[in-house]
């Protein structure tokens, strides 16, 4: 007899990572200067702190550029826009022309339009989207949210474990002394590029029982492979740390030495818990949270902490044999 799958509802990540040489999000520049981004941020001691930041927009963007490239490598369903990496990720001429239910009618409501979302596109049904305009004649669909089922937060340079280096960038000129150029990007172009290096807080999370799910009409569209979305989101997430394509990779590719954590599962509506690494006790504190909601309903949580990148991989990938939560 074939043993049950193990369901899933939603998963999140706490871990630390280690990132030198790196570039990946910066506020903009100042006159020839390329300036780092930061954030404050209060530890659990009360103590203010600025430090070195990724945008939780970088992660996600990085994570959706993953995801429609192994989307269409594995012959789940795109829009056009997303399969062509459009951030606008689907239009209203396509949702427009949706021929299953009565999207673009006068009697359509705005639950017609995130069936049509979620049925042609995986990355909006994950990543979601806002459609602004009104489709056809639908006067419902104006302003429809589709709430994203995978969330990241900044990632946050630990307090005193990071730091900014500036080093000045040439372009290698032919006769760079001459003062004759014929073009507005010709001549000598001098300027700082920052390069950070430190250990960061990474949180995120996915609600898997989300994929598909229609937060309107509370129901799941008929034919919606959520098994073979959640995998690829899944595969998408690990590539995502495997090769973050930021700002500035081309010359700035993040030296990641160490990622260190938890990942949490829960099997239930329950939330897997997240602490960040910013308290340097997160992971006693997550194992606090599961134990005491395990009292509550038996292996509802599930931990499993990993040392490394090659650890975190060899979890992701036993966790693409679990099943979606399907509420009922």
């Amino acid at each position: 007899m074939a043993e049950a799958k193990k369901i899933i509802a939603s998963i999140s990540i706490s871990g630390e990572i280690t990132l030198n040489l790196h570039s990946l999000n910066n506020e903009g520049g100042e006159g020839n200067q390329i300036i780092t981004r930061q954030v404050t941020i209060v530890d659990k001691e009360g103590e203010i702190h600025t430090v070195n930041a990724i945008s939780g927009d970088m992660f996600k963007h990085i994570h959706a550029v993953h995801l429609a490239q192994i989307a269409k490598e594995q012959q789940l369903p795109l829009s056009k826009y997303a399969e062509a990496l459009n951030p606008n990720r689907i239009s209203g001429e396509e949702l427009g022309s949706y021929s299953k239910n009565s999207i673009a009618k006068a009697n359509g409501t705005a639950a017609d339009v995130i069936d049509a979302m979620i049925d042609i596109c995986t990355v909006c049904d994950t990543h979601g989207i806002l459609i602004t305009d009104k489709i056809g004649e639908n006067k419902n669909s104006s302003n429809t949210p589709r709430k994203s089922t995978v969330e990241f937060g900044w990632t946050v340079g630990i307090p005193n474990k990071t730091n900014t280096e500036s080093y000045l960038h040439t372009k290698l000129v032919t006769n760079a002394g001459s003062t004759e150029t014929t073009g507005s990007n010709e001549g000598q172009n001098i300027f700082h590029r920052p390069a950070n290096h430190g250990v960061y807080a990474f949180v995120c999370s996915i609600d898997v029982y989300r994929i598909g799910f229609n937060d309107i009409s509370r129901k799941y569209p008929d034919g919606v492979d959520r098994a073979a979305r959640y995998k690829a989101l899944l595969q998408s997430l690990l590539s995502s740390f495997i090769n973050p394509k930021g700002a500035m990779t081309s010359t700035q590719k993040p030296h990641i030495t160490d990622f260190k954590g938890v990942v949490a599962i829960s099997s239930k509506l329950t939330p897997a818990p997240t602490i960040s690494a910013i308290n340097d006790g997160y992971q006693a504190e997550i194992t606090k949270i599961a134990n005491s909601l395990n009292k509550i309903e038996s292996d509802m949580i599930e931990l499993k902490k990993f040392d490394g990148l090659g650890n975190l991989a060899e979890i992701i990938a036993d966790l693409m044999t679990y099943e979606p939560y399907k509420i009922s």
